[in-house]
C-alpha cells in the first residue's frame, strides 16, 4: 500500500475539515466547485468548467489547492455583497418593528385591556349571557356585501386549498352565520375576541387595523323594544363598572325613521344605503363635503339639502318625536310612523330603567353597514371643553343595531336580532389616558414577601409564606436571587405596582411573626414603617388591607 507524502496527507485532512465546517453550516458556509490537480485546473485550459464535481474529487482538489480560481464560483451562490446586507438587515433594529395599526399587549397595558374584558364579561353573565368563539377567518363569500361601502377594508387570504377566505371584519356576521349553520333561534351570546380592517390606523385615537370587540347580542323572537332596552341596560352596566357612565352618551336613530326621512326628502330607493353611507361621516367630514359626496353619489343638491337641515336635530326622544309629528310629510310616511310608535316604546322602558337622561336621539346617527333594519345605536364620550383630550377625538366606544334580516342571507329561516359591540382598544386609550392624567397606577400583584438580612437572604422562608399566601388566592411575587437587597426589592415593588410588602426577618421568624407594610404610605403614617402579624393571620391580615386599599380606589380616596 503506498503512503501518501505527509504535506498531501496534511492537505487531504484540511480539505475534510473545510467539507465537515461546509455541512454544519450550510447557509453561512461558502462552497466552491473544486477542480482536480493538473492542467484542467487552469482557468485558460479548454476543458476547464463550473460544474460541480463528484465528493471524492472536491476532497482532493481542496487537499492539493488551498485557494480555488477566483473564477470557480457557483451561478446561483449570492456574492460578499449579498452576505454584507443580509447580516445588515440581522442588526439593523429598524428592521424589526410591529406591523401598523397592531399593538404588543404587556405589564399594565395588560391590566387595564382585562379589566375592561371583566367588566364586560361579568355584565353579559349577568345578563344570562352564553360565550361563543368562532373562527379567526371565514369563507370570503359570507362576509362579502355586508359592510357597504366598508367591505373595501375587509382583509382577504391567498387562496388556500380551494378556499378563499378571509379575515373577519367584525363579530356579527361570524354570529349570524353560526346561527344559520347551527339551527339555533334564541340565544343571548357573548363574544370577546380580535377582529381585522385594512384601515388607515390612528393610535392616538384608537383605531387601529387589529383589534378587540366585546360583543352581546340576543337573538330570536321579542316583543317589540323589549330586547333593545336589555342590551341599553348592559351598556349602561359595562360603563359602569369602568367609571365611564357620567361622562357616556348613548346616541340612537331608527333605520325605519331615517329611511323614510330620505324617501321623502325625494331619495331614490336604490340611493338609499349610498346616500346613508354619506351621512355616516357627518362626525368625521364637514357638511359641505357630505353634501359633495352625495351630489357625486347623484343626488341633487337641493335634495342634498333638506337631509342635512333634518340632520341637524338632536335631543331627547320626546322632542325629536314631536319635531317629526309637527312635519306634515314625515308624520305621513308609513316606515317613519311606525318608526316613531317603537321610539315611544322604548322611552318608556329606559324611563322605568332610570337611563333615558342618557339618551340623546340624534337624526344624523345613519351607522352605514347594510344589514341594519331598526333601531341603530352608539357610545360616545362627551365632555366639556376644559376637559377634552385625545377622549374626544376617539369617536364611538360602542356600538350596535337591530338586524333581522342577515341570518336569513345564510340558510332559510329569518331569526331576528339586535347587539352592541364594545371597541376595547378605544376604552383603553381612554382609561389609559385618564390613569396618566390623574396619576394612578395599575395595581400588580397583590403582595411582595421581602427578605431583611438573615444567613442566605431567608429564601426557603421567603418561598414557605410565599406559597402560604398563594394557597390563600392571594397573588405573590418575591425576589428570585438568593441574597437580594432590601432597597432593590422595595423598588421592584413599587415599579410593580404591588400595594402590600410582607417583610421577613430572623427574630420576627423565630417569634412565629413577619411585618406587613402597606406601599405608599405618606411620611408621618402611624404604620409607615408595617406592623407585626402572626403567620397565622397574614393570609386574612392581607385580604383585609387590600380590601381597604380597593375601597379607597374605588372612593378615590386616601389616607
Amino acid at each position: 500500500m503506498r503512503l501518501l507524502p505527509p504535506t498531501t496527507a496534511g492537505k487531504l485532512l484540511s480539505g475534510l475539515r473545510q467539507l465537515a465546517i461546509a455541512i454544519a453550516n450550510p447557509i453561512t458556509t461558502r462552497l466552491r466547485p473544486l477542480q482536480p490537480p493538473g492542467p484542467a485546473s487552469h482557468p485558460s485550459h479548454p476543458s476547464s468548467s463550473r460544474r460541480l464535481l463528484p465528493t471524492s474529487h472536491r476532497i482532493l482538489a481542496a487537499a492539493t489547492h488551498s485557494r480555488p480560481s477566483p473564477t470557480s464560483t457557483r451561478a446561483d451562490e449570492p456574492d460578499s455583497d449579498t452576505h454584507e446586507q443580509m447580516d445588515k438587515k440581522k442588526t439593523d433594529k429598524s428592521s424589526v418593528k410591529l406591523p401598523k395599526g397592531t399593538r404588543d399587549w404587556v405589564s399594565a397595558d395588560a391590566k387595564i385591556r382585562n379589566t375592561i374584558f371583566k367588566a364586560a364579561g361579568d355584565a353579559f353573565t349577568r345578563h344570562g349571557g352564553v360565550e361563543l368563539d368562532t373562527p379567526v377567518f371565514e369563507l370570503k363569500d359570507i362576509l362579502s356585501g355586508k359592510y357597504g361601502e366598508d367591505s373595501k377594508l375587509i382583509y382577504e387570504l391567498a387562496d388556500q386549498g380551494g378556499e378563499d377566505l378571509a379575515l373577519r371584519y367584525d363579530l356579527t356576521v361570524p354570529f349570524a352565520r353560526w346561527l344559520a349553520m347551527t339551527g339555533t333561534q334564541q340565544i343571548k351570546r357573548y363574544h370577546i375576541a380580535k377582529v381585522y380592517r385594512r384601515d388607515q390606523p390612528a393610535i392616538a385615537r384608537g383605531r387601529m387595523r387589529e383589534f378587540y370587540q366585546c360583543d352581546f347580542d340576543i337573538a330570536g323572537e321579542a316583543d317589540p323594544m323589549t330586547a333593545e332596552s336589555e342590551i341599553f341596560n348592559i351598556i349602561h352596566d359595562v360603563f359602569s363598572s369602568l367609571g365611564l357612565a357620567k361622562d357616556v352618551t348613548l346616541k340612537l336613530n331608527h333605520r325605519k325613521i331615517l329611511d323614510g326621512l330620505f324617501a321623502v326628502a325625494g331619495v331614490p330607493d336604490d340611493k338609499i344605503r349610498t346616500i346613508s353611507s354619506a351621512v355616516d361621516k357627518l362626525d368625521k367630514l364637514s357638511r359641505e363635503e357630505v353634501k359633495a359626496e352625495m351630489v357625486e353619489k347623484g343626488l341633487e343638491g337641493s335634495i342634498a339639502d333638506e337631509i342635512l337641515e333634518w340632520t341637524k336635530h338632536s335631543g331627547d326622544i320626546p322632542k325629536i318625536l314631536e319635531l317629526l309629528k309637527n312635519d306634515e310629510k314625515m308624520a305621513a310616511n308609513e316606515q317613519i310612523k311606525k318608526g316613531i310608535e317603537e321610539m315611544s316604546l322604548l322611552h318608556t322602558y329606559l324611563d322605568a330603567c332610570q337611563i333615558a337622561d342618557s339618551v340623546v336621539f340624534d337624526l344624523a346617527l345613519a351607522r352605514g353597514l347594510d344589514y341594519y333594519t331598526g333601531l341603530i345605536y352608539e357610545a360616545v364620550i362627551e365632555l366639556t371643553a376644559k376637559d377634552r383630550s385625545a377622549e374626544t377625538r376617539i369617536g364611538s366606544i360602542a356600538a350596535g343595531g337591530r338586524y333581522d334580516n342577515l341570518v336569513g342571507m345564510y340558510g332559510r329561516r329569518q331569526i331576528p336580532c339586535v347587539g352592541i359591540s364594545f371597541g376595547v382598544d378605544r376604552i383603553f386609550t381612554i382609561l389609559q389616558a385618564r390613569q396618566k392624567k390623574e396619576n394612578i397606577k395599575v395595581r400588580g400583584n397583590d403582595v411582595y414577601v421581602m427578605a431583611l438580612g438573615g444567613k442566605n437572604g431567608l429564601y426557603v422562608e421567603r418561598m414557605s409564606v410565599a406559597k402560604e399566601l398563594r394557597h390563600a388566592g392571594l397573588d405573590v411575587e418575591f425576589s428570585l436571587k438568593v441574597k437580594p437587597k432590601l432597597q432593590q426589592q422595595f423598588r421592584a415593588a413599587e415599579t410593580g405596582g404591588i400595594p402590600l410588602a410582607v417583610i421577613v426577618g430572623e427574630d420576627e421568624l423565630r417569634a412565629g411573626k413577619v411585618k406587613v407594610k402597606v406601599m405608599g404610605l405618606p411620611d408621618g403614617h402611624p404604620e409607615k414603617d408595617g406592623k407585626l402579624v402572626d403567620r397565622t393571620e397574614l393570609a386574612d391580615e392581607c385580604k383585609r388591607l387590600l380590601a381597604e386599599e380597593a375601597e379607597k380606589e374605588t372612593n378615590g380616596g386616601s389616607s
